[in-house]
C-alpha cells in the first residue's frame, strides 16, 4: 500500500478538485524530496481547473495572481497554493512570461518546468507520475533540463543558476547537455533581476555541498556575468563550509577583495547584511594584523567575530588561533556589554554636578563607559560616582 502524499487538506483539495470534474496532483519540490526520502514542504497544486473555477469552488481563497493560474486555497487554516495547468511564452524581462495560457494536459504543464526531478507529480495517492525520467535522475544524481536546455535557459535564464544551486544542495551533477546549454546561454544571466540572483546564492550558501557550485561556475563560465565573483576560487573553496548565509556573503566577499560598499550595491544587500558585511571586513583587517583587543571585543558581535577569526585564518593560511567558544568566552568575560548596562546615566551626572546637560555629559558617559569596561572603575554606582568625581576635579 502507497504512503499517502501531502497534508490531510491538501488531499481534500485535491478531492473537492476531482469531484467537481477537475485533474488536480501534487507538482515541484514537494515531491521531488518525497522521491528523495526527505520531509516534503511548501506543497503546491497543479489542476485542469482555471482560476475562476477555483475561486467558485473554495470559500476561502486569495487571489496571488490568478493572470498566471494560481490561487492560494486556506483549507482548514492551511494555506495551499493551487496553480492551473498552464503554457508559458517568451520572457521579455527575463522575469515573468509574457503571456501564460491555460491547458487541460498535465504533460502539457510539467514540459514548462526546468529540470526533471522538478518535472514529477503525484497523485493524492501517492502514485507518482513521471513523464520525463525525473525519477531515475534523481537516483543517479543527475540535474537535467526538461526537454531541450538551451529553449528552457532562453524562458528564464534564472535556471541556469538553479542548476547550480542544485548542485550545492544536493550533491548532484548537471547533465552534460544542460551543462553544455549553460556555457553556450550564460550571458544571459545579465539580464536577470539581482533579487533573483540573490535569493538562489542564500540557498546556495545553505547548501552542503557548496565546492560542486563554485566550481560549475568556474567551468560554464557563469562567473564572469554575476553580479561580482571572486576570481581566486581556491580561496573561496577554503572558506566551506558555511556556517551561516552571511558567512557565505562574508566569504564570497572577502575571497574576491570586494569593498564592502562595492558588494553591497552589487547584490542589493540588506541593511542588515550590510552591517555585517562592513563589520567582518573590519573585525578582518584588525585580526590579520593582531589578536583581537577588549574594545574589538566590546564593539564587535560574537557572530562577526568568530566569521571574521575563520575568514582571516584562511587568508593568513595558519592554523586557526582562537576557537568560537574562545570568542565566547571572551566576550562574556568583559564587565559590561553595551552602554545600557552601565549602572548610571547622564541624568546622576547632571545631578552630581548641578550642571545644565549638555555635550560635556555624553563626553563623559564616553569615559565612563571605557573606565568600567576597562576594569579601571567598577559597574557599581557610588564607585562610578567616585571615580566620576576624582576625574572630573582632576580635568577642571
Amino acid at each position: 500500500m502507497r504512503a499517502l502524499f501531502g497534508t490531510e487538506s491538501s488531499r481534500k483539495v485535491i478531492r473537492l478538485l476531482e469531484d467537481a470534474g477537475h485533474e488536480a496532483v501534487f507538482v515541484g519540490g514537494a515531491v521531488r524530496d518525497h522521491v528523495l526520502g526527505k520531509q516534503a514542504s511548501d506543497i503546491d497544486i497543479a489542476t485542469s481547473a482555471e482560476p475562476q473555477e477555483v475561486l467558485a469552488l473554495f470559500p476561502l481563497t486569495v487571489d496571488v495572481g490568478s493572470a498566471h493560474g494560481t490561487v492560494i486555497v486556506l483549507m482548514d487554516g492551511e494555506p495551499i497554493e493551487v496553480t492551473t495547468y498552464r503554457t508559458e511564452g517568451t520572457y521579455t524581462d527575463h522575469r515573468r512570461p509574457d503571456e501564460v495560457r491555460f491547458v487541460k494536459l498535465l504533460r502539457d504543464d510539467l514540459l514548462r518546468r526546468d529540470f526533471t526531478m522538478n518535472a514529477l507529480a503525484m497523485t493524492k495517492e501517492g502514485e507518482l507520475i513521471d513523464l520525463f525520467g525525473g525519477q531515475q535522475d534523481l537516483a543517479d544524481g543527475l540535474i537535467r533540463a526538461v526537454g531541450n536546455a538551451a529553449e528552457r535557459f532562453a524562458e528564464d535564464a534564472l535556471r541556469m543558476l538553479r542548476a547550480i544551486r542544485f548542485t550545492a544542495v544536493l550533491g548532484f551533477r548537471i547533465e552534460k547537455e544542460t551543462f553544455k546549454a549553460i556555457r553556450g546561454e550564460a550571458e544571459r544571466i545579465q539580464h536577470v533581476s539581482v533579487e533573483r540572483v540573490k535569493d538562489e546564492m542564500d540557498k546556495l550558501f545553505k547548501g552542503q555541498y557548496p565546492l560542486k557550485a563554485f566550481q560549475a561556475f568556474q567551468d560554464s563560465g557563469l562567473a564572469a556575468y554575476m553580479p561580482l565573483f571572486p576570481l581566486d576560487i581556491e580561496k573561496l573553496n577554503r572558506c566551506v563550509p558555511f556556517q551561516s548565509v552571511l558567512e557565505g556573503w562574508a566569504a564570497f566577499m572577502l575571497a574576491g577583495d570586494f569593498t564592502p560598499a562595492e558588494f553591497v550595491r552589487a547584490y542589493k544587500l540588506s541593511n542588515y547584511e550590510k552591517s555585517f558585511l562592513t563589520a567582518v571586513h573590519q573585525a578582518v583587517t584588525i585580526r590579520t594584523a593582531r589578536l583581537y583587543s577588549i574594545d574589538d571585543y566590546y564593539h564587535f558581535n560574537e557572530d562577526v567575530l568568530v566569521t571574521a577569526e575563520k575568514l582571516s585564518t584562511i587568508q593568513r593560511g595558519s592554523v586557526q588561533a582562537l576557537t568560537s567558544q574562545e570568542i565566547s568566552q571572551n566576550k562574556q568575560s568583559l564587565p559590561i556589554q553595551s552602554a545600557a548596562e552601565l549602572a548610571v546615566t547622564g541624568k546622576d551626572l547632571i545631578q552630581w554636578t548641578g550642571m545644565k546637560g549638555g555635550r560635556w555629559t555624553g563626553e563623559w558617559m564616553a569615559k565612563i563607559e571605557k573606565a568600567v569596561l576597562h576594569k579601571r572603575c567598577e559597574n557599581e554606582p557610588n564607585k562610578i560616582k567616585e571615580w566620576f568625581s576624582h576625574e572630573y576635579k582632576r580635568e577642571n
